[in-house]
């Protein structure tokens, strides 16, 4: 019950924006440009409908699954496209607010022409739309293109000299149902097998349906291989999986995942070895009935301290309770570099990195762009990325 009213609560919110943001074009293309008659009405209607696809859209994927099939892909491109056209259209008008008080500011009249101002806003409209029919179509042709594998070294001080050059490979936030499904975990398995990694590393989010949906669909990551194995931790799309977090567990188990759950593992043997932690995602605090929450010191608990670890936590973050307690690496993702830039800026308000790099105190944390996609099928300055992670110790053996 408690689920279902967070659930409501936010998609009551989500439609007062939308609307919103639709009223907001319908002022900016169809009022101020001045469209009269069956043109008009064309336009007034294209936007009402354009509004209730999305609306339609998140609705028949919970409750009409075929048809939300029918309608996730036009429904799901409309809202990568409302965004850039809500971002090109915002600063269009700041450019005009600018230039507006440059006029006032210089004390330059300006006549009055309203055929000219029709003339002039029909032209916007048309630029404006034309810009983002360009932008829309680069985005979703970046996610028909081929996954890029992203290859970084990481030293880290207390790595042992013989485990220089483990390779570690991540996987995180394929998203898979929806619009991707088992064509797509193909190829995410043949490209990951094809980098001989020493462990896999799925950091979370992998999927977005039903175990009975999904299960042919993921069947392929069976055959993920490497050295120690494939290791997962549960992302926040796990806890909103139509099928429960521990039901997923019990399945990511069958296909042969070890799970880390609040826990660590070692890696390699007692003295020329490291180890591998996990928790559960950030947010799963939110949902009690569904399991235990995020706790870094539980994953770390017992654990040799002089040994090296390395911790896969589904947000970034957790970095800060990481760097408290001594990590050497987290590895993270559900940011997707933003995916449709400029939405990374706003990510940033919420997640303290991004995508990349980067270190707290002595700890370090590599944010992934993510190797699938979620809603619109785009990525706009944000490819996806299978990581090949390249461990280095700072002192290497004779």
């Amino acid at each position: 019950m408690t689920r279902f009213l967070g659930f409501a609560i936010f998609f009551s919110i989500a439609c007062v924006i939308l609307a919103g943001v639709h009223y907001y074009f319908w002022l900016r293309l169809v009022r101020d440009t001045h469209l009269t008659g069956p043109a008009r009405h064309l336009a007034t209607t294209l936007v009402a409908s354009l509004a209730a696809l999305i609306v339609a859209t998140a609705l028949s994927g919970r409750l009409a699954p075929r048809l939300g099939h029918v309608l996730a892909w036009p429904g799901f491109v409309w809202m990568g496209a409302m965004f850039v056209l809500l971002v090109i259209l915002l600063g269009t008008d700041v450019l005009r607010l600018l230039a507006v008080v440059a006029t006032r500011l210089a004390r330059l009249g300006v006549e009055h022409d309203p055929s000219r101002r029709v003339f002039g806003a029909r032209l916007l409209a048309g630029a404006v739309l034309t810009g983002t029919a360009a932008v829309t179509a680069a985005a979703v042709r970046a996610t028909q293109s081929d996954i890029a594998v992203k290859r970084l070294d990481i030293t880290l001080d207390r790595l042992p000299p013989a485990l220089d050059g483990t390779k570690i490979v991540q996987i995180c936030d394929m998203h898979v149902g929806g619009l991707l499904g088992r064509r797509f975990v193909e190829h995410v398995v043949a490209t990951s097998n094809r980098l001989e990694a020493d462990l896999i590393a799925v950091v979370g989010d992998l999927v977005d349906g039903s175990i009975e949906q999904l299960r042919p669909v993921l069947a392929p990551m069976t055959e993920l291989r490497a050295r120690h194995g494939v290791f997962f931790v549960l992302g926040n799309h796990e806890y909103y999986s139509r099928s429960s977090p521990r039901a997923w567990i019990a399945e990511f188990e069958r296909m042969g995942f070890r799970v880390l759950g609040n826990e660590h593992v070692r890696i390699g043997g007692e003295r020329e070895g490291f180890d591998l932690a996990g928790v559960y995602d950030h947010g799963a605090s939110r949902f009690p009935a569904e399991g235990p929450p995020e706790n870094v010191a539980q994953a770390l608990h017992g654990r040799d301290a002089s040994r090296a670890v390395v911790l896969l936590a589904h947000q970034p973050k957790t970095i800060f309770e990481a760097a408290r307690l001594g990590v050497d690496l987290q590895l993270s993702g559900h940011t997707h570099g933003g995916q449709i830039q400029p939405w990374g800026a706003l990510v940033r308000l919420q997640q303290p990195f991004v995508r990349g790099l980067h270190r707290v105190g002595n700890t370090q944390i590599y944010v992934s762009s993510g190797t699938g996609f979620w809603g619109p099928p785009m990525r706009l300055g944000a490819p996806a990325e299978i990581t090949e992670i390249i461990l280095r110790a700072k002192t290497k053996s004779v």
